[in-house]
């Protein structure tokens, strides 16, 4: 990339030149502008953010700015005049409209006491050209402002006096197109320190753009130099290069370990037949693998991740969320076998909430047990496995790059796990035939489906996963089952029971008195109770298990407010990121999903759905 110091009249026509091919041509253009400064126009728009530093940096007004997809930040605006005129020309050819916003902040905020009792407004001073779309595209703004959720303080909008008006310097500089023109206190700073605060900062950044972005997006409506369906879309379709390095260097640390396996027991059989010896009544000891990653060094590197030059407010919310779980699951791996391991499983699954707990009791209430009279075939691991690999086979036709491996392994108990994109099968898997195909469904049309899409959309993070994904991905899995037409009784009663193990080991309850909560008030066999259990109270404690239940009535809730399953397969992701995904959907960031699961191409699971849409309660979800 160049830097253009515009010392002299030659750098300034070459730059000029360059910067109008550019823009003639339709070209991404990404200029260093002297030793700060930066000209960024990732597409041709009616439009310009500018931020004139002035020597200072850390503004919050350079995030704002640096956060669009056609921004300017300089140090002086007589230098850059010519170029913000080079950029307008041109595009007020292309549209027939071109218009700045220009960003700064107040020297100062409303002078307060670091122990205040209250908190005033803070002001935003707002200013526009006088042309008629002008006034509009500045009320826009101002309600975009007054409309963001805030938590601290909230805007007052003033307007400048005449004669400071920053109107006048653009002119002066010979700069004459349309312009609205923001000021706004710099109220994260704390009043006598002068510290950050850092949340403050952010949602300052996050609403400002996005109320620019709303302007703008009126501004171009009203000239008619380009509609769009939201004003999200005028918002970047590029990553930087900050944004592929971060989402590298975090990936390669959530890579280093694979949470679900470290914290899984490698000796479940034997574990099992000492606890049946004992009349199910001593505390089962369980053995993990050796911990293979340096918990401390990890996350060292964590932190050293610089998120600071992503130009992208959501994109640096969805990395800092990311770090945090990653952090916290490090701190797990660390607590491993221990009490302080439940306290974090809380705190990262969160707790048993009554609403969940009421519905898995409605469900082993209304869902009763099927009588067992019938003979049912059943399948070892290795059909299992050849069944697998015969459903990843037809998923590679649709897509080569859907490149997965089934592992057959003696350390698991039994049952099946996805890791990356391999599926692991444990040798001690015997499962009823007729459920192969829905629990297949589960692991291969949603866990490893959604690793591949995720992968294909440029970053890691949606392969991987975002911070919270895992709720919505087991309750689509659970879906899967049954829109798969595998969804017995005795599956839907387990995972109901699930919830109620998850609050008694919450609750402090130990392993065999929870073992016999499921035997004798529930119903389940003894070998089907360890299972439950050990999932429970693995690695010392674990909650993750009551997100089964609780995804799927996220998804069930979705599904009946008329909501769409397509972008939960673009990768994975939490229910609270489903606006996110749409912004970026909207942006031209994120594709549509390169794959879509099997299962639905079948019209029983069309019928499913709907009558999932029409009110069919959850506990009423077993086909067998």
């Amino acid at each position: 990339m160049s830097v253009v110091s515009l010392t002299s009249a030659m750098d300034q026509h070459d730059l000029l030149e360059d910067i109008r091919s550019c823009l003639k041509a339709g070209k991404p253009l990404r200029r260093d502008i002297g030793k700060t400064g930066r000209l960024h126009i990732d597409r041709p728009l009616p439009f310009l953010c500018v931020h004139i530093a002035g020597g200072t940096q850390d503004l919050a007004a350079r995030d704002i700015v640096s956060a669009n997809a056609s921004y300017l930040i300089a140090n002086t605006l007589v230098e850059v005049a010519p170029l913000i005129n080079a950029v307008g020309d041109v595009m007020q050819k292309t549209f027939g409209a071109f218009m700045i916003l220009d960003v700064g902040e107040m020297e100062h905020d409303i002078l307060l006491a670091d122990d205040s009792p209250y908190l005033p407004h803070f002001d935003v001073c707002v200013s526009a050209s006088d042309q008629p779309e002008m006034h509009d595209t500045m009320e826009a703004f101002i309600k975009g402002v007054c409309d963001a959720e805030v938590l601290f303080r909230t805007p007052r909008i003033t307007a400048p006096r005449p004669e400071d008006d920053p109107q006048i310097k653009l002119h002066k500089a010979g700069i004459h197109f349309p312009c609205m023109n923001v000021r706004y206190a710099p109220i994260y700073h704390q009043p006598e320190s002068g510290a950050v605060y850092p949340d403050l900062r952010e949602r300052l950044i996050a609403n400002m753009s996005d109320a620019g972005l709303q302007a703008l997006a009126v501004y171009a409506s009203r000239t008619g130099a380009l509609e769009t369906a939201t004003h999200r879309a005028l918002g970047r379709k590029a990553f930087v290069d900050a944004v592929r390095r971060a989402d590298r260097a975090i990936d390669d640390i959530a890579s280093t370990f694979d949470f679900l396996l470290a914290v899984t027991p490698i000796n479940a059989g034997q574990a099992f037949k000492d606890f049946e010896k004992s009349g199910y009544a001593k505390e089962p000891h369980f053995l993990y693998r050796p911990l293979a990653v340096d918990v401390e060094a990890q996350k060292r590197k964590l932190y050293s991740i610089a998120f600071e030059h992503l130009e992208d407010p959501v994109l640096y919310r969805l990395y800092r969320e990311k770090q945090q779980e990653t952090d916290l699951q490090l701190t797990m791996l660390q607590a491993l076998n221990t009490h302080r391991f439940t306290d974090f499983s809380r705190a990262l699954y969160g707790p048993v909430e009554d609403s969940l707990y009421a519905l898995a009791e409605d469900v082993l209430a209304n869902c009763t047990p099927a009588d067992g009279t019938d003979e049912v075939a059943m399948a070892d691991c290795y059909e299992v496995a050849k069944n697998a690999r015969t459903m990843i086979e037809a998923y590679q036709d649709v897509s080569p790059d859907f490149s997965s491996r089934v592992d057959i392994r003696d350390d698991l108990p039994p049952g099946m796990m996805v890791t990356g994109s391999k599926l692991l099968v444990s040798r001690s898997t015997v499962m009823e035939r007729r459920r192969i195909h829905a629990l297949l469904s589960h692991e291969i049309g949603v866990h490893l489906l959604t690793y591949f899409n995720g992968s294909a959309q440029g970053l890691r993070l949606f392969r991987t996963g975002l911070s919270g994904y895992e709720g919505v991905q087991e309750g689509l899995a659970v879906l899967a089952e049954y829109l798969a037409g595998g969804m017995t009784r005795e599956r839907l009663r387990l995972i109901a029971a699930r919830v109620l193990a998850c609050a008694a080991m919450l609750d402090g309850a130990s392993f065999s008195e929870t073992f016999h909560l499921m035997t004798k008030n529930h119903g389940l066999s003894a070998a089907s109770a360890f299972n439950l259990t050990l999932r429970v109270y693995r690695g010392g404690g674990l909650s993750k298990d009551a997100i089964y239940l609780r995804g799927l009535a996220q998804i069930v809730a979705h599904l009946r407010n008329g909501g769409s399953l397509d972008p939960f397969w673009m990768g994975k992701i939490a229910a609270a990121h489903f606006p996110v995904m749409q912004e970026l959907a909207q942006r031209g960031l994120l594709r549509s999903p390169d794959i879509f699961p099997a299962f639905l191409a079948d019209d029983s699971a069309q019928k499913r759905l709907d009558d999932i849409r029409n009110g069919l309660p959850i506990s009423d979800m077993a086909n067998l």
